[in-house]
């Protein structure tokens, strides 16, 4: 039993899907320098880099 050919499904539309591939491809990042972004060091060596809770959380809820 053979597959049957795929459909093609052809683009008519050429300004609306470069458009569509423009924003899929589009990252917009806000940054607000007012926000303390690293906490207060805890002042021993070697010791990971600690964030504020501030740079973790996401403005998205």
């Amino acid at each position: 039993m053979t597959k049957p050919a795929p459909k093609r499904y052809r683009t008519t539309n050429w300004n609306a899907y470069n458009q569509a591939l423009t924003q899929r491809g589009s990252l917009s990042v806000w940054l607000d320098t007012s926000m303390s972004w690293q906490a207060t060091p805890w002042g021993t060596r070697g010791r990971t880099q600690t964030y504020s809770d501030v740079a973790i959380r996401s403005p998205y809820p």
